[in-house]
C-alpha cells in the first residue's frame, strides 16, 4: 500500500523535525510492508513575508489529493500573530472539514510528570476538541478602535449539526478505551451558547449506554488535571477551552515538546492534519535543540488514521523505549540534540525489523 502524503514543514523548528519525522515514519512503514510518497511545501509565515499570502487560493484544494497532510508549525517575530490561524490553519481546518481536533495525552516511560506521586497510569486520556465552530469562528468586527466609543465582539457559534457529529465521534472513541466521556463546558455563564451545547451532547450520549457520561465545568476540569488527572479517560469540549485544556495536558506531561496531534476528518472525504502542539519556536530554529517527539506522535496519529495500526502500535512503543533512555532534549532538562533523538528512533526500529 502506497499513500500519498502532502508534507508542510511550516516555520521555525518545523523546518528541522517534520523532515526527521518522515524519515521515521518512512522507517516504520517499510519494516511494516507499505510505503509513504511525499511531496513538501514550503508555505507558512515565511512564505507570507516574500508572497503576501500563507498559501496561495489556488492551491489549498490540490492538498484534497493527498491521504494525508504532516504539518510542522507556522509563526515568525516580524509576521502578525493574528495571521497565522486565520490565513493557514483554520484555512486548511474548515475548507477540509476537519471537525475533530484530537489530542492524546499521556505520560511516556521514564518521563516524571511535573505532578508529584502521578505515574502513567494516572496520566493517560485524550482531549476531543471541536474544530470548525465555536469561538474560534471568527465572527465578529472591531468598530472605531481609536476612538473613546470603540468596540470589538466576536461571536461564538455553535450548530446542531456541528455538536452532534464531534459528539458522536467522542463517544465511539469512549467505547474504545475505558468508557468514559467529560463533556468539559462553561454553561452556567455562557448560558445560550454553551447551555445548547449540553443539551445536544446528553441528548447524543443516550445513544451510548455503555459510557459513563459526566459533565464539568472548565475551572473544575482544570484544577482537577493537576489533581487528579486519572479521572479523565475521553474530554469533549469546544474550539477555545480544547486549545487551553491541552496545553495544560502537555505540561503535565513534562513539556508541550511531547504532545501531538490530528485535525480529523473522520469521514475520509477530505484529508487530515497531523502537528505537535507547541509553536514553531523560532528562538531553537537551526540549533539542533527542538525535541522532536511532539512532530514523531503527531505521525502516530496519522499511521493510525490511515488504518496503518499495527506501525503506530510499534511506533509509539518504540517512542516510550526511547523515552526510557533517559536522553533529554532542552526542553525536559536534559542537553541532548534533535539528531540524538533521531538517532535512537532509527536504532529502534532497526531492532524491530
Amino acid at each position: 500500500m502506497n499513500y500519498r502524503i502532502a508534507v508542510v514543514p511550516g516555520d521555525g523548528i518545523g523546518h528541522e523535525i517534520v523532515p526527521l519525522g518522515m524519515r521515521i515514519l518512512q522507517r516504520i512503514a517499510s519494516a511494516h510492508g507499505f510505503s509513504l510518497e511525499t511531496e513538501s511545501f514550503g508555505w507558512g509565515a515565511g512564505y507570507y513575508a516574500q508572497h503576501g499570502t500563507f498559501i496561495p487560493e489556488e492551491r489549498v484544494d490540490q492538498l484534497a489529493d493527498f491521504d494525508a497532510i504532516y504539518f510542522g508549525a507556522v509563526g515568525l517575530p516580524d509576521v502578525d500573530d493574528t495571521l497565522p490561524f486565520k490565513l493557514f490553519t483554520n484555512l486548511v481546518r474548515t475548507r477540509f472539514q476537519q471537525y475533530v481536533n484530537l489530542r492524546p495525552v499521556r505520560l511516556f516511560e521514564g518521563i516524571e510528570s511535573p505532578l508529584r506521586h502521578k505515574s502513567q497510569k494516572d496520566i493517560d486520556f485524550v482531549i476531543v476538541r471541536e474544530n470548525n465552530e465555536g469561538e474560534f469562528v471568527q465572527s465578529g468586527r472591531q468598530m472605531y478602535p481609536d476612538e473613546p466609543e470603540g468596540l470589538a465582539i466576536d461571536t461564538n457559534i455553535f450548530t446542531r449539526k456541528g455538536i452532534e457529529r464531534v459528539a458522536h465521534y467522542a463517544f465511539k472513541l469512549a467505547q474504545s478505551r475505558r468508557g468514559h466521556l467529560t463533556n468539559v463546558t462553561k454553561s452556567n455563564t455562557m448560558i445560550h451558547t454553551l447551555s445548547y451545547w449540553d443539551r445536544v451532547i446528553a441528548e447524543v450520549s443516550e445513544g451510548y449506554p455503555d459510557v459513563t457520561y459526566r459533565k464539568m465545568y472548565v475551572d473544575a476540569a482544570s484544577a482537577n488535571f493537576v489533581l487528579h488527572p486519572e479521572y479523565f479517560d475521553v474530554i469533549l469540549t469546544t474550539n477555545m477551552i480544547g486549545d487551553i485544556l491541552s496545553d495544560l495536558g502537555g505540561a503535565i506531561m513534562g513539556s508541550l515538546g511531547l504532545g501531538g496531534s490530528g485535525n480529523i476528518n473522520p469521514s475520509g472525504d477530505f484529508p487530515s492534519m497531523f502537528e505537535p502542539i507547541h509553536g514553531s519556536a523560532p528562538d531553537i530554529a537551526g540549533k539542533n535543540m527542538a525535541n522532536p517527539i511532539g512532530q514523531i506522535w503527531s505521525g502516530v496519529l496519522m499511521l493510525d488514521h490511515l488504518g496503518e495500526k499495527a506501525a503506530a502500535q510499534d511506533l509509539l512503543a518504540i517512542t516510550d523505549r526511547v523515552t526510557a533512555r533517559g536522553l533529554r532534549t532542552a526542553d525536559l532538562g536534559g542537553s541532548a540534540s534533535t539528531s540524538d533523538i533521531e538517532e535512537l528512533f532509527l536504532a529502534e526500529i532497526e531492532q524491530t525489523r
